[in-house]
C-alpha cells in the first residue's frame, strides 16, 4: 500500500488514491458534483482571447 500513487482532490484537497477510486481525480462524489457544479454554474471559463475567435469565425466563413 505504500507505493500506491496519491493525489489531492481539485475541489477539497484532500488527499486520496488514484488506484480502485471510482471518483478520480476526486475524492468523492460530492467533490466530483461539485466541480460540476462549478462548470455549470459558469464559475470556471476557459479563457478564449477575441483575436483567436475573430480568426476561427474567418476560417468558418462567419462573420462577427
Amino acid at each position: 500500500m505504500g507505493n500506491k500513487l496519491k493525489i489531492r482532490c481539485p475541489v477539497c484537497k484532500k488527499k486520496t488514491f488514484w488506484e480502485g477510486n471510482p471518483y478520480r481525480p476526486f475524492c468523492s462524489k460530492e467533490c466530483k458534483l461539485a466541480d460540476l457544479y462549478n462548470w455549470l454554474n459558469e464559475d470556471y471559463r476557459i479563457k478564449i482571447f477575441k483575436e483567436e475567435l475573430k480568426n476561427e469565425r474567418f476560417k468558418n466563413g462567419s462573420k462577427l
